[in-house]
């Protein structure tokens, strides 16, 4: 696997370097920058999975100089490192769009597993069906930001159904993993933000019902995996669009 490139910039030199040799010691690929002109230089020329700034720099701030690089990349994880504690300096940088603010003196082992937080999150790999935005399940049209389920009766009316939000939510999950199994795990925490058992018992009762929303069509069933999850079976040749 790549190293992981993390641009420091930090106006001292003494501590820039003792970082800078940490952070390579745990398989990071590290430029150092000691004023802020110098580090928008480096990000300019380079390309980094992560940026950690000092605030109080010469030539151009901390604060500056991530404003300068969120106008160029909006998903950039940037993390503060500073002794400027006061809370609006916190404020500020979190509005900024700060990923993490680290105040000195910290943890190294803290600041490492911080990291290794940010980059997971920055690196999750983008899902293309998040991208559909509508579905055909067996006879049934799901158009998900509308949250509208539409059974289509092969005449002049169609029956239809306003979903709630985490009705919409989970359909659309399940229609994501389409003959495929659905981990409980994985959406109890994109849904309801915290797998447990009390999250698990209400997105019981979202399957049921959705159950009771799709009986219409006899090919659409959804079989409960015992100890994994769930799986919407369409026994039909129609899947979800493309």
């Amino acid at each position: 696997m790549a190293e992981n490139k993390i641009l420091l910039v930090e106006d001292d030199q003494n501590f820039g370097d003792v970082l800078r040799s940490y952070l390579e010691m745990h398989d990071y690929d590290v430029t150092l920058a000691t004023d802020g002109e110098q580090g928008l230089e480096k990000y300019n020329e380079g390309t980094y999975d992560l940026c950690i700034f000092d605030v109080m720099m010469p030539k151009k701030d901390g604060f500056t100089l991530a404003k300068d690089i969120r106008e160029k990349d909006q998903e950039m994880p940037i993390i503060f490192l500073t002794a400027k504690t006061m809370k609006e300096d916190v404020v500020k940088g979190f509005k900024i769009g700060a990923d993490d603010y680290i105040s000195k003196p910290f943890n190294s082992e803290e600041l490492l597993f911080r990291i290794q937080a940010i980059l997971k999150r920055s690196q999750a790999k983008a899902d293309p069906r998040e991208e559909i935005k509508e579905f055909t399940i067996g006879k049934y049209h799901f158009n998900f930001p509308l949250r509208i389920l539409t059974f289509d009766t092969d005449g002049p009316d169609e029956e239809q159904n306003k979903l709630s939000p985490k009705e919409a939510q989970l359909l659309r999950m399940f229609a994501m993993y389409m003959n495929d199994i659905l981990p409980r795990s994985e959406a109890l925490t994109k849904i309801w933000g915290e797998d447990n058992y009390f999250t698990a018992r209400s997105m019981d009762v979202f399957v049921t019902k959705l159950r009771k929303y799709l009986k219409k069509d006899e090919n659409i069933e959804i079989v409960n995996i015992h100890g994994n999850g769930f799986q919407l079976l369409v026994r039909a040749e129609e899947g979800a669009s493309k």
